[in-house]
């Protein structure tokens, strides 16, 4: 019997007594940070446990995959006839041949990927560079998971991923390596702050406050630069901004960027990340993985890794359409550049009606198709629904990459084809055993 298995048995056993704890949770995630305009994360009563060696199969996942999307954006910087194959504008271009000053490729990333628990085997979701976040939630679930009935036995001896501490010492190790480096950095979480998700941007805040760094939330539409020197919109001065403002979003609103992009061309400023991790945020790299130019830059075990966890993925309007509607539960349509799963649908939870027609809808949008990976499933319960009940959930893995090196794991649960907040999703806590 699985940990996992124990857990729910526990649970059927004394159902009147976890029903108590769970509310009792679900009522300290309402009063805690993650409950935030007008959304608060959900969370299932069994944690997400791993035994150490799941924990060493995903730094070898990331430390393999970094690796080949390291080398595609080198070569793309260096090869105008590889810059070809992305879909980008000449300004987006532009931004992303920009040298950030440091030689970390992507400084944060999260890797979702589906995992199977039993056979170790995983095929890629999508990747989060922009904007990569959730570590708050992470955060308070394992606070709220104090509030959790299951006995410690049962859980065992195990430990949390630690998401904030680790990501000041990452930006710390990269900025000893900008070319253009301080005494004494000044930091800005910058988004366009309509959009960000505050609650995490507070805790960032403290942690680089804690490590010696002023730091300051920024929007990015406020910051002025003048005299080779970037501010805020109180006048201090910015010497490293750490970027949550999503490229689609800059590029959706470039006139009102332009101090921001002005600093960060000339250098002024150290941006983590800099715009060249679009190439890998995309959803176009996912079939530009297989193509030919790809294919030459990599060794034969990359290859074999793409082919074997990346899932295969076209351009819809270069797909076979007709076999795209009649095989509705293989597929699932994405836009090419969005975040938060917007704009994403299932064939899976879809009638065979609506999906030819959703199909006919978007053929000659910027959407792609790609093959749907029937998620790992593991049973659960979430105790605040209204008529509690177990179920069978979809897994999905985020694994957090904080520069270059695996950091921590986020794990998301559906009852759904997607994981998404927008498609019934709930969060867990992440624990890892020993």
């Amino acid at each position: 019997m699985t940990k996992n298995e124990q857990i729910i048995s526990y649970v059927r056993e004394n159902y009147d007594e976890c029903l108590k704890s769970g509310l009792k949770v679900r009522e300290h995630l309402l009063k805690s940070p993650v409950a935030f305009h007008g959304r608060c994360v959900q969370t299932l009563h069994s944690p997400k446990i791993y035994k150490s060696e799941y924990i060493e199969v995903f730094r070898r996942l990331v430390s393999d995959f970094y690796t080949i999307f390291d080398k595609i954006i080198k070569h793309y910087q260096s090869s105008a006839e590889y810059r070809k194959l992305f879909p980008f504008s000449k300004e987006l271009e532009e931004l992303i041949l920009i040298d950030s000053g440091y030689e970390t490729s992507v400084p944060v990333m999260r890797m979702d990927i589906f995992y199977n628990e039993e056979t170790k085997d995983f095929k890629f979701c999508e990747l989060n560079t922009d904007g990569t976040s959730a570590m708050v939630e992470d955060f308070e679930l394992a606070k709220a998971f104090s509030l959790n009935n299951l006995p410690n036995d049962l859980i065992g001896n195990v430990s949390c991923f630690e998401l904030f501490d680790t990501w000041v010492s990452a930006v710390g190790r990269i900025y000893r390596g900008f070319r253009n480096r301080k005494d004494k950095p000044r930091v800005a979480i910058v988004d366009f702050l309509d959009k960000a998700y505050l609650p995490e941007f507070y805790e960032f805040k403290r942690r680089f406050e804690k490590y010696g760094y002023p730091t300051k939330i920024a929007d990015i539409t406020k910051l002025s630069y003048h005299d080779g020197i970037l501010f805020d919109e109180d006048g201090e001065r910015i010497d490293i901004i750490y970027r949550r403002a999503v490229t689609v979003d800059i590029m959706n609103n470039l006139g009102a960027c332009d101090d921001f992009i002005n600093a960060y061309r000339d250098g002024a400023v150290c941006v983590l990340g800099g715009i060249k991790t679009q190439i890998i945020h995309h959803k176009a790299l996912f079939y530009i993985l297989r193509d030919k130019q790809t294919k030459a830059i990599l060794t034969d075990r990359e290859n074999e890794l793409i082919e074997h966890h990346i899932p295969y993925t076209s351009k819809l309007f270069e797909a076979d359409l007709a076999r795209v509607k009649s095989d509705k539960d293989s597929f699932i349509v994405k836009p090419s550049d969005s975040y938060a799963s917007k704009g994403v649908f299932a064939g899976v939870d879809m009638t065979e009606k609506d999906w030819s027609e959703l199909i006919e809808k978007l053929k000659n949008e910027d959407y792609i198709v790609q093959e749907y990976c029937t998620p790992y499933k593991t049973e659960n319960i979430y105790l605040a629904a209204k008529n509690p009940e177990f179920k069978m959930y979809s897994n999905l893995t985020g694994l957090y990459v904080y520069d270059g090196v695996f950091a921590g794991v986020y794990s998301r649960l559906s009852d759904g084809g997607i994981i998404s907040s927008q498609y019934n999703e709930k969060s867990v806590v992440t624990f890892v055993e020993g």
